[in-house]
């Protein structure tokens, strides 16, 4: 029976280029994932969006000198063609800033009311007296209390990964004006994690056992050494979505606590979108749902404990205040049923820095490369249990000995050869023999197994078991020898070009989540008319706020099957075109020297 899946990806910043380790850290990961679950047959809904009201972004505007909506319009456009390109098939890509949030966002914070999970208190909160403001926490660097970081910031220290309380930052100073600035008292509502701790913890509890080590460690294993306490979710500053009470006019509500409202907010967006705005709640209020969260490492806490503090202590009032007391009554939010969170991927043995320009940016990279070469590299090499390392010469020896030698090369020699010798059709077999049957079973284990990987997030492991599949359809091909077959037995050449196609046709289907590109043309060569997967479009959306424009899959067309249909004889299939491109070994000291 098909299954409920949500696949909630990391809002990125809206102030910064991406570059390879934001797409292998979770974009990437969850579009693999989403591509395998649809050809399955499940009823996937894949979410985010541009983060406008991070801290990022404002910080960016005030060095510029212009407006946050300016910045963060003019990198979600950018995040929009890059994500066309790469191929990842977000049912909709939106931003924070739509009235559809705010909305949102508010009665989250309205449900948390409701229900006794907030509370007010005034505390002291850095100021600067040359900008005569209060300064969000991400406005502030110091030396982190906790491990001695030299440029940690007030909300997380990215060395350590631990949340900080900003008031304790050691030798803390402006990141707008390095000037150093004071604490002055100001109130704020808070989130009562601490009220919130037991019901956490069990369901940290509940899923101990297999999500992750690192997110067990960041999340469970740092409530029972530290315990939960109260963290404000309100801050001074005017950009963002107001706190919806009279008397807080000046204050919004804090971007960590609002962003990941995000994977709700889409959702319905989405609905309203496609025509049918109840659609949603068969991902929100089903039980039965399985909701994945893709994020990098840095953002543990945030979605594996905050986040679920915030829909346990939303409760049914969420429901009752959006649908109406009746009809939400006894409706509560799904809480998440993974969180595959990836370590980080350096580049040439040093930790990226967009900074620097010590990065590979993926739309610079796509005015010299083919997606699928950078989806590939970027998938045997995720960071999924420890830090990976972008090299290279280790691109190079990937493109040229496993997608052009191995896969691509079994591809284009199969159909080559038939097209050649039996006139662009699949040639009728005589029975098959006990290394064609062999070949095959080899082939559909390899379904089994890159599919249960795949379904535990383990991608690298997925994706290298579709290549040994790859490699042993090369091995067939040697043992058969159907280029000396074909000189003193014509029919038995033709069970195995046969054979060979049908495995060519399936091993199509295993790369395709993660090579849609060139899965699709090959699909096309075969002589399939209509496509593996839905195809995707831009959309601009009026609201209150003005004009955004989303990214939208449109699954109308897509008749991929994670299982293919055979390939019947006297088929007719186009002269085959290379899948991949050979790379020149100059391309290594070309790119190591645009690195900085």
């Amino acid at each position: 029976m098909p299954e409920n899946i949500l696949v909630a990806v990391a809002w990125p910043y809206a102030n910064a280029e991406i570059h390879v380790g934001n797409l292998t850290g979770s974009y990437l990961p969850a579009d693999i994932f989403a591509r395998y679950h649809r050809l399955k047959g499940n009823r996937v809904l894949m979410v985010s969006g541009s983060d406008a009201h991070g801290t990022p972004i404002t910080v960016r505007a005030d060095e510029e000198g212009t407006t946050p909506e300016e910045i963060y319009k003019r990198y979600h456009h950018k995040f929009l063609e890059l994500f066309q390109k790469v191929g990842l098939t977000y049912d909709l890509f939106t931003t924070t800033h739509t009235e559809n949030h705010f909305k949102v966002s508010q009665l989250i914070f309205l449900a948390l009311k409701d229900n006794g999970y907030l509370y007010t208190e005034k505390s002291l909160q850095w100021y600067s007296p040359t900008l005569g403001r209060f300064l969000p926490d991400r406005y502030v660097e110091g030396t982190c209390y906790i491990c001695g970081y030299e440029h940690a910031r007030g909300d997380q220290c990215d060395n350590c990964g631990n949340l900080l309380d900003a008031t304790k930052l050691i030798n803390p100073r402006s990141k707008i004006d390095g000037s150093v600035p004071i604490l002055k008292e100001t109130e704020h509502f808070y989130l009562d994690l601490g009220k919130l701790q037991d019901d956490i913890v069990a369901f940290l509890e509940a899923r101990k056992d297999y999500w992750r080590p690192n997110v067990v460690r960041q999340s469970l294993g740092q409530i029972l050494a530290e315990g939960l306490h109260g963290r404000p979710i309100t801050r001074d500053l005017e950009w963002g979505i107001p706190v919806p009470l009279e008397g807080w006019e000046h204050k919004s509500l804090y971007v960590w606590f609002e962003a990941v409202i995000g994977y709700l907010s889409a959702p319905i967006e989405w609905s309203n979108l496609t025509g049918n705005p109840d659609a949603w709640q068969e991902w929100w209020f089903n039980e039965q749902t399985k909701s994945f969260y893709f994020i990098g490492k840095d953002n543990i806490p945030f979605h594996a404990v905050i986040w679920p503090g915030q829909l346990i202590g939303a409760g049914d009032a969420f429901a009752r205040r959006l649908l109406g007391e009746e009809q939400g009554k006894g409706k509560r939010l799904v809480l998440p049923y993974d969180v595959p969170a990836n370590e980080f991927m350096n580049l040439e043995g040093r930790k990226i820095s967009g900074s620097r320009n010590w990065a590979v940016w993926a739309n610079d990279f796509l005015t010299r490369y083919d997606p699928d070469p950078l989806r590939y590299y970027l998938t045997v090499n995720m960071p999924e249990t420890r830090d990976t390392d972008w090299d290279w010469e280790d691109f190079l020896r990937r493109n040229n000995g496993e997608l052009v030698a191995t896969w691509g090369n079994l591809a284009h020699r199969v159909l080559s050869f038939t097209h050649k010798n039996w006139n662009g059709r699949v040639p009728q077999p005589a029975e098959l023999r006990p290394v064609d049957k062999e070949i095959l079973a080899v082939v559909e284990k390899a379904f089994e197994e890159v599919g249960e990987s795949i379904e535990k997030v383990q991608l690298r492991a997925a994706i290298s078991k579709a290549m040994k599949a790859a490699s042993e359809a090369n091995k067939y091909l040697e043992r058969t020898s159907p280029w000396l077959e074909i000189k003193t037995d014509k029919q038995a050449a033709a069970t195995t070009m046969y054979t060979a196609l049908q495995v060519v046709n399936a091993l199509k289907v295993l790369f395709a989540p993660f090579l849609p590109h060139t899965s699709e043309r090959l699909h096309r060569m075969l002589g399939y008319e209509k496509p593996l997967f839905g195809s995707q479009a831009t959309e601009k959306v009026e609201d209150t706020l003005g004009e955004h424009t989303v990214l939208r899959y449109l699954p109308e067309g897509g008749t991929g099957k994670w299982h293919p249909e055979r390939l019947e004889p006297g088929r007719e299939f186009a002269k085959p075109k290379p899948l991949f491109k050979r790379l020149a070994p100059s391309i290594v000291e070309e790119e190591r020297a645009r690195l900085g």
